[in-house]
Protein backbone atom coordinates (compact mmCIF):
# COMPACT_ATOMS: atom_id res chain seq x y z
CA UNK A 1 0.00 0.00 0.00
CA UNK A 2 1.45 3.51 -0.93
CA UNK A 3 0.75 5.79 1.08
CA UNK A 4 1.27 9.88 0.53
CA UNK A 5 0.65 13.28 1.78
CA UNK A 6 -2.46 15.52 0.64
CA UNK A 7 -3.68 18.69 0.70
CA UNK A 8 -6.98 19.53 -0.12
CA UNK A 9 -7.49 23.30 0.39
CA UNK A 10 -11.09 25.44 0.07
CA UNK A 11 -11.49 29.00 0.71
CA UNK A 12 -15.03 27.46 1.00
CA UNK A 13 -16.74 24.19 2.61
CA UNK A 14 -14.05 22.20 0.48
CA UNK A 15 -16.72 19.81 -0.64
CA UNK A 16 -15.91 20.20 -4.18
CA UNK A 17 -12.27 19.53 -3.78
CA UNK A 18 -12.91 16.59 -1.33
CA UNK A 19 -15.58 14.94 -3.52
CA UNK A 20 -12.75 15.03 -6.68
CA UNK A 21 -9.51 13.96 -4.71
CA UNK A 22 -11.98 10.76 -3.67
CA UNK A 23 -12.78 10.59 -7.47
CA UNK A 24 -9.03 10.48 -8.57
CA UNK A 25 -7.59 8.35 -5.96
CA UNK A 26 -10.39 5.60 -6.47
CA UNK A 27 -8.55 5.55 -10.06
CA UNK A 28 -5.46 4.05 -8.53
CA UNK A 29 -5.28 0.55 -7.04
CA UNK A 30 -3.23 0.12 -3.46
CA UNK A 31 -2.92 3.58 -2.58
CA UNK A 32 -3.86 5.29 0.53
CA UNK A 33 -4.09 9.26 0.92
CA UNK A 34 -3.11 11.09 4.27
CA UNK A 35 -5.38 13.94 3.91
CA UNK A 36 -4.88 17.71 5.53
CA UNK A 37 -8.21 19.78 5.22
CA UNK A 38 -8.05 23.19 4.59
CA UNK A 39 -11.29 24.96 4.56
CA UNK A 40 -12.29 28.77 4.99
CA UNK A 41 -9.09 29.55 3.79
CA UNK A 42 -9.79 32.94 2.60
CA UNK A 43 -6.66 35.41 4.47
CA UNK A 44 -3.40 35.14 3.39
CA UNK A 45 -2.32 34.83 6.98
CA UNK A 46 -4.46 31.15 6.94
CA UNK A 47 -2.45 30.25 3.74
CA UNK A 48 0.75 30.81 5.72
CA UNK A 49 -0.66 28.42 8.38
CA UNK A 50 -1.45 25.59 5.23
CA UNK A 51 1.85 26.27 3.60
CA UNK A 52 3.13 25.45 7.04
CA UNK A 53 1.99 22.39 7.03
CA UNK A 54 2.65 21.56 3.47
CA UNK A 55 6.88 22.18 4.58
CA UNK A 56 6.50 19.79 7.44
CA UNK A 57 3.83 17.12 5.38
CA UNK A 58 5.26 17.39 1.99
CA UNK A 59 2.67 16.00 -0.62
CA UNK A 60 0.31 16.57 -3.78
CA UNK A 61 -1.92 19.75 -3.26
CA UNK A 62 -5.58 20.42 -4.93
CA UNK A 63 -7.71 23.37 -3.82
CA UNK A 64 -10.48 25.36 -5.21
CA UNK A 65 -9.59 28.82 -4.71
CA UNK A 66 -11.45 31.97 -6.13
CA UNK A 67 -8.48 34.46 -4.98
CA UNK A 68 -5.61 35.36 -7.30
CA UNK A 69 -3.48 36.39 -4.66
CA UNK A 70 -4.22 32.82 -2.69
CA UNK A 71 -3.51 30.96 -5.27
CA UNK A 72 -0.01 32.63 -6.58
CA UNK A 73 0.62 32.31 -2.84
CA UNK A 74 -0.08 28.76 -2.74
CA UNK A 75 1.13 28.27 -6.10
CA UNK A 76 4.47 29.64 -5.36
CA UNK A 77 4.94 27.47 -2.64
CA UNK A 78 4.12 24.67 -4.07
CA UNK A 79 6.65 24.99 -6.75
CA UNK A 80 9.58 26.09 -4.73
CA UNK A 81 9.32 22.48 -3.30
CA UNK A 82 8.47 20.37 -6.41
CA UNK A 83 5.11 19.66 -5.40
CA UNK A 84 2.31 18.99 -7.62
CA UNK A 85 -0.37 22.19 -7.15
CA UNK A 86 -3.63 20.73 -9.05
CA UNK A 87 -6.01 23.69 -9.63
CA UNK A 88 -9.97 21.29 -9.55
CA UNK A 89 -12.35 23.63 -10.37
CA UNK A 90 -10.11 26.70 -12.61
CA UNK A 91 -9.96 24.43 -16.20
CA UNK A 92 -13.30 23.70 -16.29
CA UNK A 93 -14.38 27.29 -15.41
CA UNK A 94 -12.22 28.57 -17.69
CA UNK A 95 -13.48 26.24 -20.75
CA UNK A 96 -16.97 27.32 -19.82
CA UNK A 97 -16.29 31.03 -19.66
CA UNK A 98 -15.11 30.36 -22.92
CA UNK A 99 -17.69 29.20 -24.49
CA UNK A 100 -20.75 31.03 -22.70
CA UNK A 101 -18.93 34.60 -23.18
CA UNK A 102 -18.89 35.62 -20.14
CA UNK A 103 -16.54 36.94 -17.82
CA UNK A 104 -15.99 34.88 -14.46
CA UNK A 105 -17.00 36.06 -11.06
CA UNK A 106 -14.62 35.25 -9.07
CA UNK A 107 -16.42 34.57 -5.13
CA UNK A 108 -15.53 31.94 -2.80
CA UNK A 109 -18.39 29.64 -2.21
CA UNK A 110 -20.63 31.15 -4.58
CA UNK A 111 -22.24 27.53 -5.12
CA UNK A 112 -23.48 27.63 -1.30
CA UNK A 113 -25.94 30.40 -2.07
CA UNK A 114 -28.54 30.72 0.78
CA UNK A 115 -31.37 30.55 -2.28
CA UNK A 116 -34.67 28.57 -2.97
CA UNK A 117 -32.97 25.56 -3.68
CA UNK A 118 -30.88 26.02 -0.32
CA UNK A 119 -34.30 25.57 1.53
CA UNK A 120 -35.69 22.91 -0.60
CA UNK A 121 -33.10 21.10 0.94
CA UNK A 122 -32.98 21.94 4.05
CA UNK A 123 -37.03 21.28 4.17
CA UNK A 124 -36.28 17.71 2.55
CA UNK A 125 -33.45 16.78 5.24
CA UNK A 126 -35.97 17.66 7.78
CA UNK A 127 -38.28 15.62 6.09
CA UNK A 128 -35.59 12.29 6.07
CA UNK A 129 -35.19 12.39 9.46
CA UNK A 130 -39.08 13.04 10.76
CA UNK A 131 -39.92 9.91 8.44
CA UNK A 132 -36.91 7.53 8.87
CA UNK A 133 -37.54 4.01 9.13
CA UNK A 134 -41.62 4.35 9.19
CA UNK A 135 -42.23 7.16 11.08
CA UNK A 136 -44.85 9.63 10.29
CA UNK A 137 -46.31 7.01 7.39
CA UNK A 138 -49.28 8.56 7.48
CA UNK A 139 -47.51 11.43 5.63
CA UNK A 140 -45.77 9.06 2.97
CA UNK A 141 -48.03 11.18 -0.14
CA UNK A 142 -46.01 14.35 0.81
CA UNK A 143 -42.40 11.98 -0.38
CA UNK A 144 -40.41 12.43 -3.62
CA UNK A 145 -39.57 8.98 -2.61
CA UNK A 146 -40.56 5.62 -0.43
CA UNK A 147 -37.69 3.15 0.07
CA UNK A 148 -38.93 -0.20 1.67
CA UNK A 149 -36.49 -3.24 2.72
CA UNK A 150 -35.08 -5.08 4.98
CA UNK A 151 -33.26 -4.02 7.97
CA UNK A 152 -29.39 -2.85 6.96
CA UNK A 153 -30.31 -2.15 3.46
CA UNK A 154 -28.76 1.43 3.60
CA UNK A 155 -32.30 3.09 3.76
CA UNK A 156 -31.57 5.85 5.97
CA UNK A 157 -28.12 6.79 4.37
CA UNK A 158 -29.48 6.76 0.91
CA UNK A 159 -32.69 9.24 2.10
CA UNK A 160 -30.36 11.32 3.23
CA UNK A 161 -28.21 11.68 0.79
CA UNK A 162 -31.19 11.78 -1.79
CA UNK A 163 -32.23 14.69 0.69
CA UNK A 164 -29.10 16.81 0.51
CA UNK A 165 -30.22 16.68 -3.50
CA UNK A 166 -33.30 18.07 -2.75
CA UNK A 167 -35.75 15.11 -2.47
CA UNK A 168 -38.07 14.39 0.04
CA UNK A 169 -37.86 11.01 0.85
CA UNK A 170 -38.70 8.15 3.98
CA UNK A 171 -37.94 4.47 4.56
CA UNK A 172 -40.24 1.90 5.23
CA UNK A 173 -38.69 -1.45 7.04
CA UNK A 174 -39.80 -4.59 5.80
CA UNK A 175 -40.07 -7.02 8.53
CA UNK A 176 -41.14 -10.56 9.01
CA UNK A 177 -44.63 -11.07 10.28
CA UNK A 178 -45.10 -7.02 10.84
CA UNK A 179 -47.78 -5.42 7.91
CA UNK A 180 -46.73 -2.59 6.16
CA UNK A 181 -48.38 1.11 6.57
CA UNK A 182 -52.08 1.11 5.42
CA UNK A 183 -51.72 2.63 1.71
CA UNK A 184 -48.54 2.04 0.93
CA UNK A 185 -48.68 -0.52 -1.88
CA UNK A 186 -51.53 2.06 -3.52
CA UNK A 187 -49.13 5.19 -3.62
CA UNK A 188 -49.26 7.09 -6.98
CA UNK A 189 -47.57 10.33 -6.43
CA UNK A 190 -44.12 8.69 -4.68
CA UNK A 191 -41.96 6.55 -6.32
CA UNK A 192 -41.67 3.68 -4.27
CA UNK A 193 -38.44 1.60 -4.74
CA UNK A 194 -37.41 -1.91 -2.96
CA UNK A 195 -34.13 -2.20 -2.12
CA UNK A 196 -32.63 -5.87 -1.26
CA UNK A 197 -29.11 -7.23 -0.70
CA UNK A 198 -27.25 -10.71 -0.87
CA UNK A 199 -27.56 -13.03 2.13
CA UNK A 200 -24.21 -12.92 2.85
CA UNK A 201 -23.19 -9.35 2.67
CA UNK A 202 -26.03 -8.82 4.84
CA UNK A 203 -25.38 -11.15 7.56
CA UNK A 204 -21.43 -9.42 7.27
CA UNK A 205 -22.89 -5.97 8.13
CA UNK A 206 -26.00 -6.79 10.70
CA UNK A 207 -22.94 -9.24 12.19
CA UNK A 208 -20.68 -5.48 12.67
CA UNK A 209 -24.28 -3.66 13.51
CA UNK A 210 -24.52 -6.23 17.13
CA UNK A 211 -20.67 -5.94 17.45
CA UNK A 212 -20.63 -2.44 17.34
CA UNK A 213 -23.46 -2.35 19.94
CA UNK A 214 -21.73 -5.18 22.19
CA UNK A 215 -24.87 -7.67 21.80
CA UNK A 216 -25.36 -11.44 22.06
CA UNK A 217 -25.29 -12.54 17.96
CA UNK A 218 -27.15 -15.47 19.01
CA UNK A 219 -30.59 -14.09 17.34
CA UNK A 220 -32.45 -14.70 14.40
CA UNK A 221 -31.00 -11.43 12.84
CA UNK A 222 -27.94 -13.22 11.46
CA UNK A 223 -29.19 -16.15 10.96
CA UNK A 224 -28.64 -17.02 7.20
CA UNK A 225 -32.26 -18.93 6.64
CA UNK A 226 -34.22 -16.14 8.43
CA UNK A 227 -32.16 -13.41 6.62
CA UNK A 228 -33.10 -15.33 3.79
CA UNK A 229 -36.83 -15.81 3.82
CA UNK A 230 -36.68 -11.83 4.91
CA UNK A 231 -35.18 -10.90 1.69
CA UNK A 232 -37.43 -13.62 -0.48
CA UNK A 233 -40.72 -12.02 0.78
CA UNK A 234 -39.49 -8.76 0.39
CA UNK A 235 -39.05 -9.57 -2.89
CA UNK A 236 -41.98 -11.21 -3.45
CA UNK A 237 -43.42 -8.05 -2.16
CA UNK A 238 -41.77 -5.45 -4.42
CA UNK A 239 -42.65 -7.88 -7.25
CA UNK A 240 -46.32 -8.07 -6.27
CA UNK A 241 -46.61 -4.15 -6.26
CA UNK A 242 -44.15 -3.71 -9.57
CA UNK A 243 -41.72 -1.10 -7.60
CA UNK A 244 -38.79 -1.06 -9.26
CA UNK A 245 -35.90 -3.22 -7.24
CA UNK A 246 -32.10 -2.73 -6.78
CA UNK A 247 -29.47 -4.77 -5.57
CA UNK A 248 -27.61 -2.54 -3.18
CA UNK A 249 -24.89 -5.90 -1.90
CA UNK A 250 -21.96 -3.65 -4.12
CA UNK A 251 -23.81 -0.78 -4.79
CA UNK A 252 -22.14 2.62 -2.98
CA UNK A 253 -24.97 5.21 -1.24
CA UNK A 254 -24.13 7.03 -4.04
CA UNK A 255 -24.53 4.70 -6.81
CA UNK A 256 -28.17 3.51 -5.32
CA UNK A 257 -28.95 6.93 -5.51
CA UNK A 258 -28.41 7.66 -8.96
CA UNK A 259 -30.52 4.58 -9.82
CA UNK A 260 -32.99 5.73 -7.76
CA UNK A 261 -33.26 9.48 -9.50
CA UNK A 262 -33.33 7.72 -13.20
CA UNK A 263 -36.45 5.42 -11.77
CA UNK A 264 -38.19 8.82 -10.46
CA UNK A 265 -37.63 10.96 -13.78
CA UNK A 266 -39.50 8.01 -15.51
CA UNK A 267 -42.42 7.32 -12.83
CA UNK A 268 -42.83 11.53 -12.98
CA UNK A 269 -42.72 11.23 -17.22
CA UNK A 270 -45.30 8.31 -16.83
CA UNK A 271 -47.18 10.19 -14.16
CA UNK A 272 -47.22 13.63 -16.14
CA UNK A 273 -48.73 11.28 -19.22
CA UNK A 274 -51.68 9.77 -17.43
Amino acid sequence: MKRFNLHLVSDSTGETVSSVARAAVAQFDDVEPEEFNWTLVRTPSQMEKVMESIGENPGAVMYTLADNRLRDQLKMECARRGLPCIAVLAPTVAELSSYLGQEIHALPGRQHVMDEDYFLRVDAISYALAHDDGQAHWELDDADIVLVGVSRTSKSPTCVYLAYKGYKCANIPFVLGCPLPDGIEHLRKPLVVGLTIGTERLQQIRQSRLQSLKQDQDTNYVDMDHMQQEITESRKLFSRCRWPVIDVTRKSVEETAAMIIQHLEKHREKMAGQ
